[in-house]
Protein backbone atom coordinates (compact mmCIF):
# COMPACT_ATOMS: atom_id res chain seq x y z
CA UNK A 1 0.00 0.00 0.00
CA UNK A 2 1.61 3.20 -0.71
CA UNK A 3 1.67 6.22 1.86
CA UNK A 4 0.12 9.17 1.40
CA UNK A 5 0.37 11.69 4.44
CA UNK A 6 -1.54 14.86 2.97
CA UNK A 7 -4.59 15.78 1.31
CA UNK A 8 -7.06 17.98 0.28
CA UNK A 9 -10.63 16.78 0.37
CA UNK A 10 -13.88 18.53 -0.65
CA UNK A 11 -16.96 18.09 1.57
CA UNK A 12 -21.08 19.10 1.17
CA UNK A 13 -23.43 17.90 3.68
CA UNK A 14 -26.58 17.07 2.95
CA UNK A 15 -29.07 19.90 1.86
CA UNK A 16 -31.98 19.96 3.92
CA UNK A 17 -35.75 18.82 2.03
CA UNK A 18 -38.20 20.91 1.64
CA UNK A 19 -41.64 21.56 3.51
CA UNK A 20 -45.20 20.30 1.98
CA UNK A 21 -47.70 22.77 0.79
CA UNK A 22 -50.33 20.06 1.00
CA UNK A 23 -54.13 20.12 1.55
CA UNK A 24 -56.21 17.20 2.85
CA UNK A 25 -58.46 15.95 0.50
CA UNK A 26 -60.62 12.91 1.30
CA UNK A 27 -63.95 11.79 0.32
CA UNK A 28 -67.04 12.75 2.93
CA UNK A 29 -64.80 14.94 4.73
CA UNK A 30 -65.94 18.69 4.85
CA UNK A 31 -63.05 20.64 5.97
CA UNK A 32 -59.51 19.20 4.70
CA UNK A 33 -57.13 21.78 6.03
CA UNK A 34 -53.68 21.87 5.61
CA UNK A 35 -51.70 19.01 6.06
CA UNK A 36 -48.02 19.47 4.36
CA UNK A 37 -45.36 17.37 6.32
CA UNK A 38 -41.99 19.19 7.01
CA UNK A 39 -38.80 17.96 5.13
CA UNK A 40 -36.19 15.62 6.62
CA UNK A 41 -32.56 17.22 7.37
CA UNK A 42 -29.75 16.52 5.45
CA UNK A 43 -27.00 14.09 5.96
CA UNK A 44 -24.25 15.34 8.32
CA UNK A 45 -20.15 14.20 8.05
CA UNK A 46 -18.42 12.69 10.28
CA UNK A 47 -14.23 11.63 10.29
CA UNK A 48 -13.42 9.17 12.20
CA UNK A 49 -9.81 7.49 13.52
CA UNK A 50 -9.66 4.39 12.88
CA UNK A 51 -6.71 1.87 13.98
CA UNK A 52 -6.52 -0.21 10.88
CA UNK A 53 -5.38 2.90 8.49
CA UNK A 54 -2.37 4.08 8.47
CA UNK A 55 -2.40 6.33 4.89
CA UNK A 56 -4.59 8.57 3.66
CA UNK A 57 -4.17 6.75 -0.10
CA UNK A 58 -7.98 6.32 -0.21
CA UNK A 59 -8.20 10.38 -0.52
CA UNK A 60 -6.29 10.68 -3.46
CA UNK A 61 -8.49 8.69 -6.10
CA UNK A 62 -11.40 10.58 -4.49
CA UNK A 63 -11.69 14.12 -3.21
CA UNK A 64 -15.15 15.03 -3.37
CA UNK A 65 -17.70 13.65 -0.56
CA UNK A 66 -21.41 14.45 -0.19
CA UNK A 67 -23.78 13.24 1.95
CA UNK A 68 -27.16 12.99 1.39
CA UNK A 69 -29.73 15.01 1.21
CA UNK A 70 -33.50 15.36 3.35
CA UNK A 71 -36.25 13.96 1.32
CA UNK A 72 -39.09 16.50 0.87
CA UNK A 73 -42.04 16.64 3.00
CA UNK A 74 -45.89 15.28 2.01
CA UNK A 75 -49.48 15.30 2.49
CA UNK A 76 -50.94 13.65 5.75
CA UNK A 77 -48.02 15.53 7.42
CA UNK A 78 -45.35 12.99 6.93
CA UNK A 79 -42.03 14.33 7.59
CA UNK A 80 -39.23 13.45 4.81
CA UNK A 81 -36.56 11.02 5.23
CA UNK A 82 -33.98 12.19 7.09
CA UNK A 83 -30.30 12.19 5.09
CA UNK A 84 -27.70 9.42 5.92
CA UNK A 85 -25.19 10.80 7.57
CA UNK A 86 -21.29 10.27 5.79
CA UNK A 87 -18.67 8.49 7.99
CA UNK A 88 -15.09 8.82 6.79
CA UNK A 89 -12.33 6.58 8.05
CA UNK A 90 -8.95 8.22 8.48
CA UNK A 91 -5.63 6.82 10.32
CA UNK A 92 -5.01 7.83 14.16
CA UNK A 93 -2.81 10.50 13.86
CA UNK A 94 -4.52 13.01 11.45
CA UNK A 95 -5.08 16.00 11.61
CA UNK A 96 -7.65 18.73 10.09
CA UNK A 97 -6.92 21.94 8.88
CA UNK A 98 -9.41 24.62 7.19
CA UNK A 99 -8.27 25.26 3.77
CA UNK A 100 -5.47 27.36 4.39
CA UNK A 101 -3.75 24.40 6.04
CA UNK A 102 -2.88 26.15 8.91
CA UNK A 103 -5.94 26.66 10.78
CA UNK A 104 -6.33 23.02 12.90
CA UNK A 105 -9.83 21.85 13.61
CA UNK A 106 -9.29 19.27 15.01
CA UNK A 107 -6.55 16.28 16.17
CA UNK A 108 -7.79 12.92 16.36
CA UNK A 109 -5.62 10.54 18.25
CA UNK A 110 -7.35 8.00 19.84
CA UNK A 111 -8.94 4.96 18.05
CA UNK A 112 -12.69 5.16 17.11
CA UNK A 113 -12.41 8.85 17.60
CA UNK A 114 -14.75 10.97 16.03
CA UNK A 115 -15.81 14.71 14.64
CA UNK A 116 -18.39 16.11 13.14
CA UNK A 117 -16.95 18.05 10.71
CA UNK A 118 -19.77 19.13 8.47
CA UNK A 119 -23.50 19.86 9.81
CA UNK A 120 -26.30 18.84 6.90
CA UNK A 121 -29.12 21.65 6.72
CA UNK A 122 -32.09 21.59 8.10
CA UNK A 123 -35.69 20.76 6.82
CA UNK A 124 -37.78 23.02 5.69
CA UNK A 125 -41.53 23.35 7.31
CA UNK A 126 -45.02 22.34 5.80
CA UNK A 127 -47.77 24.48 5.57
CA UNK A 128 -49.14 22.92 8.66
CA UNK A 129 -46.69 25.04 10.55
CA UNK A 130 -48.32 28.14 9.72
CA UNK A 131 -51.89 27.60 10.23
CA UNK A 132 -53.50 30.23 12.63
CA UNK A 133 -56.93 31.27 13.84
CA UNK A 134 -56.77 34.14 11.35
CA UNK A 135 -55.38 31.44 8.55
CA UNK A 136 -57.24 28.40 8.31
CA UNK A 137 -55.64 27.45 4.87
CA UNK A 138 -52.04 28.65 4.77
CA UNK A 139 -49.88 27.68 1.33
CA UNK A 140 -47.26 29.14 3.12
CA UNK A 141 -43.97 26.18 3.70
CA UNK A 142 -39.99 27.08 3.43
CA UNK A 143 -37.19 24.78 1.66
CA UNK A 144 -34.86 23.51 3.37
CA UNK A 145 -31.70 25.26 4.24
CA UNK A 146 -28.59 24.52 2.75
CA UNK A 147 -25.95 21.61 3.74
CA UNK A 148 -22.67 23.09 4.72
CA UNK A 149 -20.15 22.74 2.86
CA UNK A 150 -15.99 23.45 2.11
CA UNK A 151 -12.40 22.17 1.42
CA UNK A 152 -10.51 20.64 4.35
CA UNK A 153 -6.84 19.58 4.75
CA UNK A 154 -6.41 16.10 6.11
CA UNK A 155 -2.28 15.72 7.51
CA UNK A 156 -1.10 12.59 9.06
CA UNK A 157 1.47 12.61 11.53
CA UNK A 158 2.47 8.91 12.37
CA UNK A 159 1.68 8.21 15.93
CA UNK A 160 5.19 5.86 17.28
CA UNK A 161 6.87 5.54 20.46
CA UNK A 162 10.04 5.93 19.24
CA UNK A 163 11.06 7.75 16.13
CA UNK A 164 14.51 5.90 14.59
CA UNK A 165 16.14 8.89 12.61
CA UNK A 166 19.39 9.52 11.20
CA UNK A 167 21.37 10.09 7.86
CA UNK A 168 20.85 7.96 4.75
CA UNK A 169 22.02 4.85 4.77
CA UNK A 170 22.68 4.30 8.49
CA UNK A 171 20.59 1.57 8.93
CA UNK A 172 17.53 2.30 10.25
CA UNK A 173 15.20 -0.25 8.15
CA UNK A 174 17.69 -2.41 9.10
CA UNK A 175 17.12 -1.93 12.58
CA UNK A 176 13.50 -2.09 12.47
CA UNK A 177 13.42 -4.96 10.92
CA UNK A 178 15.81 -6.69 13.25
CA UNK A 179 13.52 -4.89 16.06
CA UNK A 180 10.01 -5.87 14.80
CA UNK A 181 8.28 -7.77 12.09
CA UNK A 182 8.46 -4.99 9.41
CA UNK A 183 9.69 -5.77 6.25
CA UNK A 184 11.03 -2.29 5.12
CA UNK A 185 12.83 -1.88 2.03
CA UNK A 186 16.59 -2.79 2.55
CA UNK A 187 19.46 -1.64 0.32
CA UNK A 188 23.01 -0.06 -0.03
CA UNK A 189 22.17 3.15 -0.92
CA UNK A 190 20.94 6.52 0.40
CA UNK A 191 17.03 6.88 0.74
CA UNK A 192 15.85 3.62 0.08
CA UNK A 193 13.03 4.59 2.55
CA UNK A 194 11.12 7.70 1.20
CA UNK A 195 7.88 6.80 3.50
CA UNK A 196 7.58 6.03 7.13
CA UNK A 197 7.92 2.50 8.03
CA UNK A 198 6.01 1.19 11.31
CA UNK A 199 7.09 -1.82 13.26
CA UNK A 200 5.92 -3.18 16.73
CA UNK A 201 8.67 -4.51 19.01
CA UNK A 202 7.68 -6.73 21.70
CA UNK A 203 9.42 -7.62 25.59
CA UNK A 204 8.39 -8.66 28.56
CA UNK A 205 4.67 -8.40 27.64
CA UNK A 206 4.89 -5.39 26.82
CA UNK A 207 4.71 -3.49 23.31
CA UNK A 208 6.06 -0.25 21.79
CA UNK A 209 5.51 1.20 18.34
CA UNK A 210 8.71 2.54 16.62
CA UNK A 211 8.94 4.05 13.41
CA UNK A 212 11.46 4.37 10.77
CA UNK A 213 11.61 8.44 9.59
CA UNK A 214 13.58 8.52 6.15
CA UNK A 215 16.71 9.66 5.98
CA UNK A 216 17.80 14.18 7.23
CA UNK A 217 20.25 15.68 5.36
CA UNK A 218 21.61 18.82 5.47
CA UNK A 219 19.03 21.73 4.65
CA UNK A 220 16.08 19.51 5.22
CA UNK A 221 14.56 21.48 7.03
CA UNK A 222 14.28 23.94 3.66
CA UNK A 223 13.24 21.21 0.91
CA UNK A 224 16.51 19.49 0.21
CA UNK A 225 16.70 15.71 -0.19
CA UNK A 226 13.48 14.35 0.72
CA UNK A 227 12.72 17.61 2.93
CA UNK A 228 10.64 18.20 5.98
CA UNK A 229 7.91 16.23 4.62
CA UNK A 230 8.56 13.47 7.43
CA UNK A 231 9.94 15.69 10.45
CA UNK A 232 6.48 16.16 11.60
CA UNK A 233 6.23 12.50 11.93
CA UNK A 234 8.66 12.64 14.98
CA UNK A 235 6.58 15.41 16.46
CA UNK A 236 4.38 12.45 17.67
CA UNK A 237 7.46 10.43 19.00
CA UNK A 238 7.66 10.27 22.81
CA UNK A 239 11.55 9.39 22.50
CA UNK A 240 14.15 9.39 19.60
CA UNK A 241 16.73 6.64 18.39
CA UNK A 242 19.94 8.15 16.98
CA UNK A 243 21.36 6.01 14.29
CA UNK A 244 25.13 6.85 13.23
CA UNK A 245 27.12 4.96 10.77
CA UNK A 246 30.43 4.04 12.67
CA UNK A 247 32.35 3.86 9.81
CA UNK A 248 31.57 7.53 8.60
CA UNK A 249 34.98 10.04 8.94
CA UNK A 250 32.63 12.75 10.67
CA UNK A 251 30.60 10.90 12.81
CA UNK A 252 30.40 14.12 14.91
CA UNK A 253 29.37 16.24 11.82
CA UNK A 254 26.85 14.18 10.51
CA UNK A 255 24.94 13.93 14.07
CA UNK A 256 24.99 17.74 14.78
CA UNK A 257 23.56 18.22 11.06
CA UNK A 258 20.62 15.82 11.82
CA UNK A 259 20.34 17.82 15.36
CA UNK A 260 20.13 21.14 13.62
CA UNK A 261 18.10 20.01 11.07
CA UNK A 262 15.48 18.89 13.86
CA UNK A 263 15.93 22.47 15.96
CA UNK A 264 15.54 24.42 12.57
CA UNK A 265 12.07 22.38 12.21
CA UNK A 266 11.10 22.97 15.60
CA UNK A 267 12.76 23.47 18.91
CA UNK A 268 10.69 21.02 20.69
CA UNK A 269 12.36 17.77 18.62
CA UNK A 270 15.99 18.27 19.85
CA UNK A 271 14.29 18.54 23.69
CA UNK A 272 12.98 15.27 23.10
CA UNK A 273 14.96 12.00 25.09
CA UNK A 274 17.23 10.28 22.79
CA UNK A 275 19.12 6.90 22.01
CA UNK A 276 22.46 7.46 20.22
CA UNK A 277 23.67 4.21 18.77
CA UNK A 278 26.36 3.59 16.68
CA UNK A 279 25.67 0.70 13.49
CA UNK A 280 27.64 -1.74 11.96
CA UNK A 281 30.03 -2.12 14.49
CA UNK A 282 30.68 -5.73 12.10
CA UNK A 283 32.80 -4.17 9.70
CA UNK A 284 35.25 -2.39 11.85
CA UNK A 285 37.87 -4.03 14.47
CA UNK A 286 37.28 -3.59 18.02
CA UNK A 287 40.57 -1.05 18.72
CA UNK A 288 38.83 1.33 16.18
CA UNK A 289 35.23 1.06 17.26
CA UNK A 290 36.66 2.37 20.64
CA UNK A 291 39.39 4.84 19.28
CA UNK A 292 35.50 6.03 17.52
CA UNK A 293 33.71 5.94 20.66
CA UNK A 294 36.07 7.88 22.97
CA UNK A 295 36.41 10.57 20.69
CA UNK A 296 32.64 10.99 20.13
CA UNK A 297 31.95 10.94 23.81
CA UNK A 298 34.03 13.60 24.63
CA UNK A 299 32.83 16.07 22.53
CA UNK A 300 29.00 15.09 22.93
CA UNK A 301 28.99 14.04 26.59
CA UNK A 302 26.06 11.49 26.31
CA UNK A 303 26.12 7.45 26.21
CA UNK A 304 26.47 5.95 22.96
CA UNK A 305 25.16 2.50 22.29
CA UNK A 306 26.97 0.08 19.48
CA UNK A 307 25.55 -2.41 17.72
CA UNK A 308 25.22 -4.66 14.19
CA UNK A 309 21.43 -4.32 13.12
CA UNK A 310 22.58 -6.48 9.95
CA UNK A 311 24.52 -9.19 12.48
CA UNK A 312 21.88 -8.74 15.17
CA UNK A 313 24.89 -7.85 17.52
CA UNK A 314 23.48 -5.71 20.67
CA UNK A 315 19.90 -5.50 20.05
CA UNK A 316 19.25 -7.16 23.65
CA UNK A 317 20.33 -3.95 25.30
CA UNK A 318 18.97 -1.01 23.00
CA UNK A 319 15.51 -2.99 23.03
CA UNK A 320 15.77 -2.12 26.64
CA UNK A 321 16.07 1.31 26.52
CA UNK A 322 13.99 1.28 23.71
CA UNK A 323 11.22 0.11 26.11
CA UNK A 324 12.62 2.77 29.04
CA UNK A 325 12.21 5.51 26.75
CA UNK A 326 8.71 4.73 26.04
CA UNK A 327 7.17 5.24 28.81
Amino acid sequence: MKFLDQAKIYLKAGDGGSGSASFRREKFVEFGGPDGGDGGSGGSIFLVANKNLNTLIDFRYQQHFKAERGQNGSGKKKTGKKGKDLFLKVPIGTQIFEEDNNTLIEDLIKSDQIVNIANGGKGGLGNVRFKSSTNRAPRKKTDGSKGESFWIWLQLKVIADIGIIGMPNSGKSSLLSALTSAKPKIANYPFTTINPNLGVASHNNREVTLADIPGLIEGAHEGIGLGDKFLRHIERCKSILHLIDINSENLLENYSKVRKELYKYSNKLVKKREIIVFNKIDMIDEKEINKKLDFFKKKIKKKVFTISALKHIGLKIIKENIFSHAN
